[in-house]
């Protein structure tokens, strides 16, 4: 039995992010100890506190400041819509790299935004208390009113400034995120798109990789590139194996800490559908793709970031019909119960006695996990109708609802004026007067849209919602009326002037009356579907998130008690930090050493798509040193969200930045592998190669004081 419980803990402590370099951990809750016992390192909080104030959230992704003067490296993929909308057919930066030669000839990226965490301070109480007593839709009302005036007073009306209330344990704890926020962001270098993403879909979530997947902007103040003393040093030396380093990033989502029930209908009904609809848009952007060069240009950019997420949910379908996996992650969850019900469990039919320090939280009459599980069939049944009208769910991977661009302006317009009527605390919360400014900004920012592109996505969620819920599903009646999916998109597609900026701000300004007599058939479209898609919403968020968010609640608490702090909460597109150790991999299915060099690019490449290297890079080889790394591996637990992450040391240097994971380190969403976990860097080596002997920008490699 001793032997049983040993083994069971062991997983659990596995699970529980208390072991090696598992844990995506917040900036005030990091392990510091653990980790310099780990990697045999001496950081403390003042390293910590640089590294954060170095660390940058860009779009949905990550980044690090590299100079004094608001320079910051992400991966190019991180930029690549910046790109397309700076680009037109005729100059197409993805083709030809954009290299200005001063930073007057720096490109504001349209609608761009960055932040830097600079605070977080503990509200979990004061949420807790607001929501009290209540069930239903009026715990999550009561809920979101709070967090909505916790976010109106730290930040007010400031523009600098923004103000997030972050839910982390899945209800455990809240904390207030401050950010310093900067909406002026321009493009400082972006390499040739073939020079990033060398070996196309083949390679992506796999090494050996050689790609060149960085990229710079900058953040600039009142028209000046922002003062940023507090910065990383670059570090272009040539990376050691066994090196530990740390990672810095927002990492998008995991689902580490749900019940084996939830993550049944993660496996049975929410990536199954995620992954087919997404594939079907993928072969229709690719016939549109293939009737003109112009529409190749246009659906390059939304066809490769498709390919990245059918790729990525394919490995986690492969993690949750792997019985080992799972039979780890249901051993873990066997431990917590034991220790929080304090009695005796069965483990793989084996009595295990309850050890006499076990945690009394005595959950019998009110047992989160038996709520859990009996909220699991409603969500079932209404997860599509939710995914599909109103998207973001927080357990899948895609956000579906509307499909194109001009819809999705057309829902802010419409639910922006709607809502703003009510007093900030009734609102959506994405409506709250804290969030209005961030809402603005994405709604004014002058982005391109095309028309072709836009009727083909509005045209593939019409047909697959009413596909997937059904002819005679009463939405579906109210989505097409009488009209097909090709009608019914053409006609709001080409009728609509929401693509005008100026447009766009009229009707935001005008507030409800101006939307409810504007005559643009896609706003007359979106006011005539709100009933349908509100009452969605209101439906899944009465019968499965508050009972999930109440019950997961409940659960977090017995997870405190039972852990103690070495659990660490489930990403949340949140700054965290991970660390690990440069090397290679040696299990089956993924067995490679930790570099990759410019010379093994040279003997990959085929001259044939997707293996030819990129003009100017190929045509500057005889100036680059073969041997020079361009891309590595490192054993940090990252995931979606962490591209662009910075990769530093103990001495806070920055050698890499983070562009991708393997295919099994997929996994990492349920629970972290040590022996799999791989996240994929390109160095600052391989970076100040591509400045210096391919791009000619030099003076980028004089400011990071490169050599």
């Amino acid at each position: 039995m001793r032997l049983i419980l040993a083994l069971t803990t062991a997983l659990t402590v596995a699970a529980t992010g208390a072991r090696a370099e598992e844990g995506m951990w917040t900036f005030d809750n990091f392990p510091i100890a653990r980790a310099n016992a780990t990697l045999g390192t001496s950081i403390d909080q003042a390293w910590l506190d640089r590294v954060r104030l170095s660390s940058v959230r860009f779009g949905g992704c990550s980044a690090g400041i590299v100079s004094d003067a608001g320079l910051v490296m992400t991966n190019n993929h991180c930029v690549a819509t910046c790109v397309a909308n700076l680009s037109t057919q005729a100059r197409n930066y993805a083709e030809t790299g954009f290299t200005p030669r001063n930073r007057e000839e720096e490109a504001k990226c349209p609608g761009g935004t960055a932040e830097i965490l600079t605070d977080i301070s503990d509200v979990t109480e004061r949420v807790r208390a607001a929501a009290a007593g209540r069930t239903g839709l009026a715990f999550n009302q009561a809920r979101d009113a709070e967090i909505g005036r916790i976010e109106q007073e730290a930040c007010g009306t400031a523009t600098d400034k923004r103000c997030q209330v972050v839910t982390l344990y899945r209800g455990g704890q809240f904390k207030l995120y401050t950010y310093k926020k900067y909406t002026d962001v321009r493009l400082a270098f972006a390499p040739e798109d073939r020079a990033a993403t060398f070996g196309g879909d083949l390679d992506n979530f796999s090494f050996p990789r050689f790609a060149i997947d960085a990229a710079f902007i900058r953040l600039y103040e009142n028209d000046a590139p922002a003062q940023t003393p507090t910065h990383f040093t670059w570090n272009a030396d040539k990376p050691v194996e066994g090196t530990p380093v740390f990672v810095a990033g927002s990492p998008g989502a995991t689902q580490r800490l749900l019940t084996m029930d939830q993550l049944a209908t993660v496996r049975d009904v929410v990536l199954p559908m995620d992954q087919l609809i997404a594939s079907e848009l993928r072969g229709r952007l690719i016939r549109f793709s293939e009737e003109s060069e112009e529409n190749a240009f246009i659906a390059m950019d939304p066809i490769v970031g498709l390919e990245n997420t059918y790729k990525r949910g394919l490995g986690r379908m492969r993690a949750l019909t792997d019985a080992s996996f799972m039979a780890t992650r249901a051993e873990a969850e066997i431990d917590f119960q034991r220790r929080v019900r304090g009695a005796d469990v069965e483990v793989r039919g084996a009595r295990v006695e309850a050890s006499p320090g076990s945690v009394a939280v005595q959950l019998r009459s009110d047992d989160p996990w038996r709520a859990l599980g009996e909220v699991q069939p409603i969500a079932r049944e209404l997860y599509p109708a939710m995914a599909l009208l109103e998207g973001g769910t927080g357990v899948g991977t895609t956000s579906v609802a509307g499909g194109s661009q001009l819809f999705a302006w057309a829902r802010t317009l419409v639910r922006g004026a709607q809502e703003r009527e009510k007093p900030s605390a009734e609102r959506l919360p994405e409506y709250g007067d804290a969030r209005l400014s961030s809402v603005q900004a994405a709604l004014f920012a002058e982005r391109p849209t095309y028309p072709g592109l836009e009727q083909v996505r509005m045209e593939w969620w019409l047909s697959k919602t009413r596909e997937w819920l059904t002819v005679d599903h009463p939405a579906v009646r109210g989505l097409l009326g009488q009209e097909s999916p090709e009608q019914l998109s053409a006609r709001l597609v080409e009728g609509t002037t929401l693509a005008d900026p100026a447009v766009r701000r009229a009707l935001w300004e005008g507030g409800l009356a101006a939307v409810q007599a504007s005559d643009d058939p896609m706003i007359r479209y979106l006011l005539s579907i709100q009933d349908e898609t509100r009452a969605i919403r209101a439906d899944w968020e009465t019968r499965v998130q508050a009972p999930t968010d109440q019950a997961s609640e409940r659960l977090a608490t017995a997870r405190f008690e039972a852990y103690g702090d070495s659990v660490y909460p489930d990403a949340t597109g949140t700054l965290r930090l991970t660390y690990g150790l440069i090397e290679g991999s040696d299990v089956p299915g993924q067995r490679f050493g930790p570099f990759t060099t410019f010379a093994g690019l040279w003997d990959r490449a085929t001259g044939a798509a997707p293996f030819d290297v990129a003009p100017k890079l190929l045509a500057a080889r005889d100036r680059i040193d073969g041997d020079a790394v361009l891309n590595m591996t490192v054993s940090s637990d990252t995931i979606g969200g962490s591209s662009g992450s910075p990769v530093v040391t103990a001495a806070g240097e920055m050698v890499g930045a983070n562009f991708d994971s393997t295919v099994l380190t997929q996994r990492n969403a349920y629970g972290y592998d040590r022996n799999v976990n791989r996240s994929v860097i390109v160095t600052t080596g391989a970076v100040t190669v591509a400045l210096r002997d391919v791009y000619d920008m030099g003076r980028l490699v004089e400011e990071l004081g490169a050599r």
